[in-house]
């Protein structure tokens, strides 16, 4: 079953003092492309984080957040009780005013809030991993619900270029029989007696190169094979993507070997059907 590469996953945990919220969205791209937001004190985890991010989403731009905030009323940051100060008295010097005022313009000054660096806490880091967990989870359930509704797109369009191939099949005769009858016509024009046995050779090896049989014997194999692909275990957006470039080969064949203006315009729709189907492929895992 395939998946796409779009998805979203949120997980939210409260602890005593702290909320704990892990957001992750996810877009397609060729390949694993993370992008990582996270507390500094966490920094040193970071490295961990993507490694699991990585190997349950596989591909795709993906942005990570890890977001704790403090709700239980602990603070690490302090005033620069020495810093306010000077800044203080430097005002002071400069222009006389009450303590108040000269405090108030002080502490929107560089520097006059110091913050303490919190210790990871092991017990809350498991916390975390587990929430990650929680949120890989949904978003894979997001992207499975998403390569769904991907997967019945494909198989309506493969039933479709399906269609068409059988409707290219079934006039191929009558094709064949207004190319020969076109170039019989164009000989009798000439009004020149030819080889009977010759002009029909030459009929024949021009007929041969018109002959589009094993064309469709490889279109109809690759769009086999691109269902069956549709339904492996695993998600093969990479492969599916090489199958629909063979498609689009077998099917450029038959339309420059076409020759006939009904088999044309089936081939355009066939054409319009496989475009269709590739551009819904750059979105598969």
């Amino acid at each position: 079953m395939i998946q796409s590469m779009t998805g979203f996953g949120k997980h939210v945990i409260q602890l005593s003092t702290k909320k704990i919220t892990i957001e992750i969205k996810s877009l397609n791209s060729k390949n694993l492309d993370l992008n990582a937001r996270i507390p500094s004190a966490y920094r040193e985890k970071e490295l961990e984080l993507r490694r699991t991010i990585a190997s349950s989403l596989e591909r795709g731009k993906i942005d990570f957040g890890l977001y704790i905030e403090n709700t239980g009323g602990e603070t690490f940051s302090f005033v620069n009780e020495g810093v306010v100060r000077q800044y203080m008295q430097q005002l002071g010097n400069i222009v006389p005013g009450n303590e108040m005022g000269l405090l108030e313009i002080a502490m929107r000054m560089p520097d006059t809030m110091k913050t303490e660096r919190e210790d990871i806490n092991p017990e809350e880091y498991l916390v975390i991993k587990d929430t990650l967990t929680k949120a890989l989870e949904e978003i894979n359930t997001f992207r499975t619900e998403e390569g769904k509704v991907l997967e019945a797109d494909f198989l309506a369009r493969l039933a479709t270029l399906n269609d068409l191939l059988e409707q290219v099949a079934a006039m191929d005769p009558d094709r064949l029989l207004t190319i020969r009858e076109r170039l019989e016509k164009a000989v009798s024009d000439l009004k020149t007696e030819l080889d009977a046995n010759r002009f029909e050779q030459e009929l024949i090896y021009y007929l041969e190169k018109y002959d589009i049989t094993e064309e469709k014997v490889r279109l109809k194999n690759h769009l086999d094979y691109f269902g069956s692909t549709l339904k492996s275990d695993d998600s093969n957006g990479k492969k599916l993507g090489f199958i629909s470039q063979e498609i689009g080969r077998e099917i450029n064949t038959i339309g420059s070997k076409a020759n006939f203006a009904p088999m044309q315009q089936l081939v355009v729709q066939m054409k319009d059907e496989l475009e269709k189907i590739k551009e819904q492929m750059l979105n598969v895992l």
